[in-house]
């Protein structure tokens, strides 16, 4: 007996029904830039914790410890520092460095109500400015507002500071100087205080000392030293500063 073929569309064959996959893991929202590092030597260094360690540098420069170069290159390093971790290493072979670091400045508390600590901001801390040319010039002139500590570094460049229409928002102002193989330039109005205090190794540190009659006039302290370079601050006769007290 033969068997006939069944005739007629096939039958329909259901699909499979497909798993949904496993969603993705989203990506991480892309993170906030902040420091990896943290601790004591990711803290941010302070105006105060530079000026720590130029004055050791200086110092150091002064005993014969460091060559003019060498001082040179730690200086450049020292006003291109973020952290206190960059600015320890500058230090690590001269004596200061072997002591243990007082951490990064802070402002003390403020004492409260029958004396009770409480932490506030503390004193306005005066300003500090830092001016630096590197096989270049740097230049302030005109009507410019003096900070209180000016760090000056001139590397085989110069650097021209006029006071004499500038803004003088304290009375005692310092600069602190380091020329090597460069030059600096002061000009300051005849009526202001000027004094100076630094060194000539192979170069000039040539300071026109000044006192003005008026004890409240600003008085200007020029430091630091001159190698294989030159500093020159003076009074301009016929350029007076007017009378802080007046206003």
């Amino acid at each position: 007996m033969s068997l006939e073929k069944q005739s007629g569309p096939p039958a329909a064959v259901s699909p499979v029904p497909s798993v949904p996959s496993a969603p993705a893991e989203a990506a991480p929202a892309a993170s906030a830039a902040v420091p990896e590092a943290s601790g004591p030597k990711a803290v941010r260094a302070s105006d105060a914790d530079r000026d720590r360690i130029a004055d050791i540098l200086r110092e150091a420069l002064a005993e014969g410890r460091l060559e003019p170069e060498e001082h040179a290159e730690r200086l450049d390093a020292l006003y291109r520092s973020k952290t206190i971790g960059e600015l320890e290493p500058l230090i690590s072979d001269l004596p200061a460095g072997q002591r243990p670091s007082a951490g990064p400045s802070v402002a003390p508390p403020h004492p409260g109500p029958a004396g009770v600590g409480q932490r506030g901001p503390g004193p306005a801390q005066p300003g500090v400015k830092n001016i630096v040319a590197v096989f270049g010039g740097a230049t302030r002139k005109g009507t410019w507002r003096v900070a209180a500590k000016i760090n000056v570094v001139a590397v085989c460049g110069g650097v021209d500071l006029d006071f004499t229409e500038a803004i003088f928002d304290q009375q005692h102002v310092v600069l602190n100087i380091a020329a090597f193989w460069g030059g600096v330039d002061i000009k300051v109005p005849e009526n202001v205080t000027l004094r100076g205090s630094g060194s000539g190794i192979m170069g000039g540190f040539d300071v026109h000392d000044t006192e003005s009659p008026d004890p409240r006039a600003p008085v200007i302290t020029v430091q630091g030293a001159a190698v294989m370079g030159g500093l020159e601050a003076k009074a301009v006769p016929g350029k007076r500063l007017r009378d802080l007290g007046a206003d």
